[in-house]
């Protein structure tokens, strides 16, 4: 019964290997990596990233190759982004829905690398080790989301179109997600190194409501789409931002005891 709903919300999967390896992979893999956050074993960036570096021997972290966060994040985000450039030239004549998720995934890196370059404050640092993989992540995500879409044009269109959802799902998640990461970097006075508590906004009720907008975005990008490769994204995204979360409470709670 289930099954035969499915050709009314999503594209048939289409008939290569590639994406459905993708599809598999990019699930198990940011699910995986959600489970490791909520287990302590962080991605080394942002607040975690002294947290794992005081858990290895000396002589490794005399090795580690540290980028400033600001060029960390730089690195993971510019790559996706001009994937999304390069598409728009070259996927040329391609019907409405095929735009809008290029220009949803173009739209959503351009703003991060806006936010890293001038909304954000940083003190930190990000192992190069940690960033390579999370921008070649991004970078071939954002591929394959591509190539995805542009296969499903063979089929035909879903008999729920869920495009206009998925574009007001879509700004609420950007715009959610941009005011918190303001009330973030207004945490920090110039000069101030020191990591606070975040209040305001659904601060007090959530503790990243930023993740939690950033999943309302990518659930606007796989109701645009409604190809079985953007589902599967937003999907390890939710398990990976999930884990991320609990390992944040659990951070600030051994910072800030009693002041959680």
């Amino acid at each position: 019964m289930a099954i035969s709903f499915l050709p009314t919300i999503i594209f048939p999967p289409p008939s290569s290997l590639f994406v459905t390896t993708m599809s598999i992979l990019t699930c198990v893999s940011l699910a995986n990596a959600g489970y490791m956050e909520a287990k302590g074993k962080h991605m080394k960036y942002s607040k975690f990233f002294n947290v794992m570096a005081s858990k290895q021997p000396s002589s490794n972290n005399k090795q580690e190759i540290k980028l400033s966060s600001r060029n960390g994040m730089l690195l993971l985000y510019t790559p996706a982004f001009l994937v999304g450039l390069v598409a728009f030239a070259f996927f040329n004549n391609q019907d409405l829905r095929f735009v809008m998720l290029i220009s949803t995934l173009t739209v959503h890196f351009f703003k991060r690398i806006l936010e890293v370059l001038l909304v954000h404050k940083y003190s930190g640092f990000m192992a190069l080790e940690t960033a390579i993989p999370i921008s070649l992540s991004y970078t071939l995500s954002t591929a394959t989301l591509i190539y995805a879409q542009y296969l499903s044009q063979a089929f035909p269109e879903p008999t729920l179109d869920l495009k206009n959802v998925g574009t007001v799902l879509f700004f609420v998640g950007i715009m959610g997600n941009s005011y918190h990461h303001l009330i973030l970097s207004n945490l920090r006075k110039e000069g101030d190194k020191e990591y606070k508590i975040p209040r305001g906004g659904l601060f007090d009720l959530v503790i990243c409501p930023h993740y939690l907008f950033e999943i309302v975005e990518f659930m606007g990008v796989s109701c645009i789409s409604q190809a079985t490769f953007s589902i599967s994204f937003t999907l390890g995204t939710i398990f990976y931002l999930t884990g991320r979360s609990y390992a944040t409470r659990e951070w600030y709670s051994a910072k800030f005891g009693e002041k959680l």
